[in-house]
């Protein structure tokens, strides 16, 4: 959640008569490349070309790669060599900065599809009662999107995140942004782990291989989330999601009748816990570092920047965090919306990476 500031996805449209009114907002990261700039104006104007014309900027990107890769060092060292060095690393960024950037347009693009809005920057609201929540909830075609067996484990999620509360939408409560944030962005990445294994369990169910589950699973379940399985580059949204309820229930960490008391048993769950501890590991981990980036900074596009102390005793000082009035169904809409942003960050990942490799493991 710690990258510069940015709020939201300010774009022109294009001068065609069906494209939506100047200054449309429709997600609240503002593009800056410009490739994600014209990925931007196509958004507004036509939607349904963002495939298209991401096929055509991976392929520029994978000819400008080509390019750089085939050019020599140049033998002399001194000043020379550091110029060019330099040169590749700014390339190398931005080529980063645009795929980053193209996996935001998909995954906007993906919910336009199913006609979801993202819910915008949360500021300070203009609403007599104090609540910053006054989006349409929208859950029914949030959560037609899962197969049923993700839409058990995504019902799961929310009964340890709102626990009691659950069913009742309009009770308003006063929470800190900055965790409301961490949430949000926990929430996404167990979005993005819950489509991955999904997609593994649908494929095997389809070709009845579907192994049993054991008791004796859990003890290397246990150990696995207990460890720090971040990838490199991963910032504080995935310390916020490690140290998440949801993260302790694999292993059944949470005492009866505390916050994960709605946790229910459901097939997909029992998949999972047959992994093994090495593979467990490697589908909790995000697989690219862009990927993790648009993360940080849709979550950040979305709550702002939190201003955070370190105490003299290091522990983080969150004195100055600002308090919001959300709903109860408000928090429901916006974990539901995180969890489906993590589904499709999955897809488009994929998609992208067929067509230009750069997911690491």
């Amino acid at each position: 959640m710690g990258l510069g500031g940015r709020r939201g996805m300010v774009v022109k449209a294009s001068s065609s008569p069906d494209s939506a009114e100047p200054n449309a907002q429709i997600a609240p990261l503002r593009m800056e490349s410009p490739i994600g700039q014209f990925l931007s104006q196509i958004l507004i104007s036509h939607p349904h070309l963002v495939p298209a014309a991401v096929e055509q900027q991976l392929e520029q990107l994978q000819t400008d790669r080509d390019t750089d890769e085939k050019k020599e060092e140049p033998s002399a060292s001194g000043t020379d060599l550091v110029l060019y060095r330099r040169i590749a690393e700014v390339k190398a960024s931005e080529r980063k900065r645009a795929l980053e950037e193209i996996l935001y347009a998909l995954v906007v693009q993906k919910f336009m599809d199913a006609n979801i809005s993202l819910v915008p920057a949360i500021t300070s609201s203009a609403d007599p009662s104090g609540r910053v929540d006054t989006w349409p909830s929208q859950e029914d075609k949030l959560e037609q999107i899962h197969s049923a067996e993700a839409h058990e484990m995504i019902q799961n999620h929310l009964a340890l995140i709102l626990g009691n509360r659950s069913g009742e939408s309009t009770s308003v409560a006063q929470i800190s942004k900055l965790r409301v944030g961490q949430v949000y962005a926990a929430s996404v990445m167990y979005g993005y782990f819950l489509k991955r294994v999904d997609q593994r369990f649908q494929l095997e169910r389809t070709m009845k291989v579907l192994p049993s589950a054991s008791d004796g699973d859990k003890s290397s379940i246990e150990q696995t989330v207990g460890d720090d399985t971040r990838p490199s580059g991963l910032g504080d949204s995935y310390q916020a999601a490690s140290s998440h309820p949801e993260v302790s229930s694999w292993s059944g960490g949470i005492s009866p009748g505390g916050f994960g008391s709605g946790i229910k048993p459901s097939r997909l769950r029992t998949y999972v816990m047959s992994f093994d501890g090495e593979t467990l590991q490697r589908y909790a981990s995000i697989r690219s570092k862009e990927a993790v980036g648009i993360i940080e900074k849709h979550t950040e596009a979305l709550f702002g920047r939190p201003e955070i102390a370190i105490t003299p005793q290091g522990t983080v000082d969150s004195s100055n965090d600002e308090l919001i009035k959300i709903s109860f169904g408000g928090l429901k809409r916006l974990v539901l919306e995180a969890v489906t942003f993590g589904s499709f960050l999955w897809d488009v990942e994929s998609f992208v990476d067929s067509r230009y490799h750069f997911v690491m493991n």
